[in-house]
């Protein structure tokens, strides 16, 4: 099991669980929460999301909660204020968001998760408002019943607020109940989360040892830093590669991934020992860039991105070893210089034109061209005229005849 080298806490433990049940033939219930607190997952959500699809195809049943209604509430945890809550209506579009990210309407193979496989009643993706809203005034206070003032403020974000003099309100207590409850409600295994969220996943021990069932086991997963290699990776700081981002611009910010990283982003995401990559840092950047892309998108989208950001880093005018005939469109005048390398054969699609003629790759007798709104007007404006695209690939752009 690939995930065991990065759990935190007791893998061998954990590990001989795993393998006893499966020697019973023993599904178990592995619960993942998501706060859709963004619509956009990025690389650090990846983390426990690679370890709950390994357990999955290991025949255990994935549950993934998504708190659509604890959203509502805010999760305290890294904050040191009070987080906005969520409307209903903003949990459930982010919460739909999130899914279609994780590829719910996909093959399994084709997914993050395998939402199509058969599983016990829980299997699958659940808003946790399910079953919360159905909780009433007295439910809530037995529930918070057992829990003392003194733990809640042992909670690291509670207690560094409280020694600061920043207000706490009091319904940021009740978010880390709710999500033991969650835990209690689905009766779960193991539940995943990182380092953070150790707080919330021992109250979910807690929650079930209180109520008369075998406490969850817990799958305890670092966090990714973000590509500034200081904090963790959070969209809100400029430091995350979204898993839904355009493939081209994740590979641009991952290959200038830096140095210090190079080992913990091939281990947690790719499986991959510094020893598995090429040795000089630059080639092993882009293999990293490259192989994340691959996961995210497949081989050949990570291929085609590869290529253009080459051809963008080429630049110059040496090296070209042969001019390419290369018919330009007919008719449709004025006609974008995106469109016309798409119609001439000398690119795949507009947008990858765009994103040359954006990152000055392309080149027109010469003259750089960076515009995107750039236009031909007619075949006989470009006729005879070299185009060249990176180092070392240029065309003899020709009127139909």
């Amino acid at each position: 099991m690939r995930f065991l080298r990065h759990v935190l806490d007791d893998p061998e433990g954990l590990e001989a669980f795993i393998l006893e049940a499966e020697a019973a033939g023993r599904r178990l219930r592995v619960k993942l929460g998501i706060d859709p607190t963004s619509p956009d997952l990025h690389l650090g959500h990846l983390v426990p999301l690679q370890a709950l699809r390994e357990l999955q195809d290991r025949g255990h049943v994935a549950v993934l909660v998504i708190g659509d209604f604890t959203a509502q509430i805010g999760d305290p945890t890294g904050r040191n204020v009070t987080r906005p809550p969520l409307s209903a209506a903003e949990a459930e579009d982010n919460a739909r968001r999130i899914l279609a990210q994780l590829g719910q309407s996909r093959e399994g193979t084709q997914a993050l998760l395998d939402f199509t496989g058969p599983g016990d009643k829980w299997s699958g993706a659940w808003g946790n408002g399910q079953w919360l809203r159905q909780l009433d005034l007295s439910d809530i206070i037995q529930l918070a019943s057992g829990v003392t003032l003194d733990q809640m403020l042992a909670k690291a974000d509670f207690s560094t607020r409280h020694r600061a003099g920043t207000p706490i309100s009091l319904h940021e207590f009740i978010y880390p109940l709710l999500q033991g409850y969650d835990s209690f409600h689905i009766n779960a295994d193991i539940e995943i989360g990182g380092s953070d969220q150790l707080f919330n996943m021992n109250m979910g021990r807690d929650v079930m040892r209180r109520r008369g069932l075998e406490p969850q086991r817990l799958l305890r997963l670092p966090i990714l830093p973000g590509l500034d290699g200081v904090q963790k990776m959070s969209k809100s700081l400029g430091n995350a590669v979204g898993l839904a981002e355009d493939p081209f611009a994740a590979f641009q910010k991952l290959q200038a991934l830096p140095d210090h990283l190079h080992r913990t982003y091939a281990d947690l995401l790719l499986g991959l020992d510094l020893g598995d990559l090429p040795a000089d840092p630059r080639d092993r950047q882009l293999a990293i860039a490259g192989g994340i892309v691959a996961m995210l998108h497949g081989p050949k989208v990570a291929e085609r991105v590869r290529r253009d950001a080459s051809l963008i880093a080429g630049g110059g005018t040496e090296g070209v070893q042969a001019v390419t005939p290369a018919t330009l469109p007919a008719d449709g005048y004025p006609m974008p210089l995106a469109v016309v390398m798409r119609e001439a054969g000398i690119v795949s699609s507009s947008g990858q034109a765009l994103r040359l003629i954006t990152g000055g790759a392309v080149r027109v007798d010469g003259e750089r061209i960076t515009d995107p709104r750039t236009c031909v007007m007619g075949p006989d404006h470009y006729d005879g005229r070299i185009l060249q695209v990176g180092r070392g690939r240029a065309y003899c752009l020709m009127a139909a005849r």
